[in-house]
């Protein structure tokens, strides 16, 4: 479950931008101020609402540490904020005078990057306030900007829809058209990233208007889309299932952002308004099991997780066997009642006859995973995919042989293709990160 448990309403124009640090929430509006709440009680902080910019102001961060703030405005200009006493540390004027869209700190806080509605993007060292690299896009503005978690290098979106990826010196390393109305938002996911390919590799849907913002959860389970559609719709990065949908807000979803390491959800909209969602911890849970679920294809396991599964069987005693013999997960779903009496030599045949059942239930589960096929279409004596088709509602996709398990709890199974209500898409890849897009759809490279 997802609970609304406190909407913020202290803006007098559009919300453009909210972030998390360990213990407050930075908003910022089109109404040029910064705002600065406790997340103990959701009070406005009493150095708050910061003010300074003369115009709108696009997008606020935190520093890692949750010390500074960063906020950039169509004044062309990004301020840095001391956040416990709401002083400013600096102004740092775009070279080029243009608008400010977005800015982001790195992970290691050694350096800010701003990007400017001219395609300008700047990287400013955050101990001097000093310039440090400058560089452009050929195309449209910059309104995304997101660093890998190593910091090593950082991606920025255009208006135009160019994905540009960038080292930490400032070299470009790769750039292409990623969507062909415009990037609105990107995020990484908190997955390790070692080297740098830049590969498609899914697109979630859900949507039914442009995407204006996306961000992952801090462990990596969960993404979170608004959209000028007024909902928010919040993802499991492993299934690419909905988990839930939220439509509060009466206007487009501007911004979404994750609180770190807690169950927090902040979505801001054109209504002025910012609200507050808690997560149970029966949904992080159940955002979180698809990693288990991964290790129940038991191709992936390890001579260590083989061992564990012995144990759990009542195979204890075959366990230094097992691993005198590296029987990791895909030689375990390989072994045969022969391999068993001579390469493992179990003398025992009733021995051997449990461990072969136990690898074909194995067998027959990563054969349901892969799949994707619920428990409750396989037979439970025979073990085989149920053919004859049972209606228990209506409204449901069915292709030919392959039953698809909706959230109304429609069932068909075993026949031909039906008609249908809502696109659906099944998506197997695990992803890094996200860009949101005006084409209703968040896209995976």
């Amino acid at each position: 479950m997802v609970k609304l448990i406190h909407t913020l309403a202290d803006h007098g124009d559009d919300v453009n931008c909210c972030a998390f640090s360990f213990s407050l929430l930075a908003t910022c509006s089109l109404d040029k101020t910064v705002r600065l709440y406790s997340l103990s009680d959701f009070t406005e902080l009493p150095h708050s609402p910061l003010k300074f910019h003369t115009y709108a102001v696009h997008c606020c961060c935190f520093s890692p540490s949750g010390h500074i703030l960063a906020s950039c405005s169509t004044d062309g200009t990004t301020v840095l904020w001391n956040t416990e006493n709401g002083q400013t540390l600096a102004v740092m004027e775009q070279p080029s005078g243009s608008p400010v869209r977005v800015c982001q700190f790195s992970p290691d806080s050694t350096c800010l990057a701003s990007g400017a509605a001219d395609g300008t993007v700047v990287l400013w060292n955050a101990q001097s306030y000093k310039l440090y690299r400058c560089g452009s896009v050929k195309d449209g503005s910059l309104v995304a900007c997101a660093f890998s978690p190593n910091g090593s290098f950082f991606v920025t979106g255009s208006s135009c829809g160019d994905l540009t990826v960038w080292d930490d010196k400032m070299r470009c390393l790769h750039s292409e058209k990623a969507h062909d109305l415009g990037i609105t938002c990107c995020d990484f996911s908190s997955q390790p990233v070692s080297g740098f390919e830049l590969k498609y590799k899914s697109m979630l849907s859900g949507h039914c208007a442009p995407v204006l913002a996306c961000a992952f959860s801090h462990d990596g389970q969960m993404l979170v889309s608004g959209s000028v559609d007024k909902s928010v719709i919040v993802y499991d990065t492993n299934t690419e299932n909905i988990l839930h949908t939220l439509t509060q807000h009466t206007r487009y979803v501007t911004t979404c952002a994750f609180a770190p390491h807690t169950l927090l959800l902040a979505t801001g909209s054109m209504d002025k308004t910012v609200n507050i969602w808690q997560f149970d911890l029966e949904t992080l849970c159940q955002a979180r099991s698809t990693e288990d679920h991964l290790k129940q294809f038991t191709e992936d396991w390890s001579e260590e997780d083989v061992s564990t599964w012995l144990c759990a069987q009542g195979l204890k005693d075959l366990v230094g066997i097992f691993k005198m013999n590296n029987i990791d997960g895909k030689e375990l779903l390989n072994l045969t009642k022969e391999s068993l009496a001579a390469d493992l030599q179990i003398e025992s045949l009733g021995l051997r006859s449990k461990v072969l059942r136990k690898i074909e239930e194995l067998r027959t589960r990563v054969k349901s995973l892969s799949s994707e096929i619920p428990d409750e279409f396989i037979c439970p004596i025979t073990r085989e995919l149920m053919k004859d088709p049972v209606i228990a509602s209506v409204t449901t996709v069915i292709f030919s042989g392959r039953p698809i398990y909706r959230k109304n709890k429609s069932i068909i199974c075993g026949a031909r293709l039906l008609g249908f209500k809502s696109q659906m898409a099944i998506l197997m890849k695990r992803k890094q990160w996200k860009i949101g897009s005006a084409r209703r759809n968040v896209r995976v490279p």
